[in-house]
């Protein structure tokens, strides 16, 4: 098929050699949007005003302390934290909320309310949420529309734990019939295949230190710690052995 624009992005994630393309797409958003947060655009008006309000999630904050502009990082959570000091301080003196009696539903404090919406609420993820959504219904259609992509999709590596449930549960509200049904089988053979081909891995690297083995060739699994923990928990490192993510 004639590739749109929207397709090419997801199309080249899935002809790497990685043990999650859903992950990759994840941590792909996730650099831009910290790069875009940590750019120029912190001084902008509009941008301060939203990221002073909403904050960010502890992930993206640590990939924000990561970018190294520690002095953008510091004016950002200057103003956030004076934000949080102002709404606070009012919260205080607002006290708690009467419980209105020993039978009454139990009502949550203003001040409890604003921590959770801060500490649930992010910039970044407010960002990349509808691109990210929006790959996720393209391997959908690929997969319908492009029999290449197909063929791509059964050769991939599988799924971490997290994005292989995710796929399963959205599938139907993009594929029908017999179409959800060749997904779905497709689907859990390739994450099942290589799960077992990651424990299999992870078996050998402990055999590896047995002395019995010690000549013994490592095969595929010098790097296999690393692909596990993608393969387990979707945790990606900048720093990892080559060919981990890449």
């Amino acid at each position: 098929m004639k590739e749109q624009l929207y397709t090419i992005p997801v199309n080249d994630i899935f002809d790497k050699d990685c043990e999650c393309p859903v992950c990759t797409i994840k941590k792909s958003l996730d650099d831009d949007g910290v790069a875009f947060a940590m750019g120029p655009s912190y001084m902008e008006d509009d941008i301060r005003l939203a990221t002073d309000k909403i904050g960010f999630c502890a992930h993206h904050m640590q990939m924000m302390y990561d970018f190294e502009n520690r002095l953008g990082l510091a004016l950002i959570l200057d103003t956030h934290m004076k934000n949080m000091i102002e709404n606070i301080e009012l919260l205080q003196k607002k006290g708690r909320k009467s419980s209105g009696g020993l039978f009454s539903k139990k009502e949550e404090t203003p001040v409890y309310n604003y921590t959770e919406m801060v500490h649930r609420s992010c910039y970044i993820c407010d960002r990349i949420h509808h691109t990210y959504e929006r790959y996720i219904a393209t391997i959908f259609y690929l997969y319908e529309n492009d029999p290449a992509f197909q063929g791509k999709f059964k050769k991939s590596r599988g799924f971490c734990l997290e994005h292989y449930g995710m796929l399963y549960e959205t599938a139907p509200k993009h594929l029908h019939g017999n179409t959800l049904d060749t997904f779905t089988k497709d689907l859990d053979q390739v994450f099942l295949t290589n799960l077992k081909r990651m424990e299999e891995e992870v078996s050998w690297f402990i055999d590896k230190f047995d002395y019995r083995n010690v000549d013994a060739p490592w095969k595929t699994s010098k790097d296999a710690l690393p692909r596990a923990m993608v393969k387990c928990n979707g945790i990606y490192f900048d720093d990892a052995p080559p060919g981990y993510n890449e």
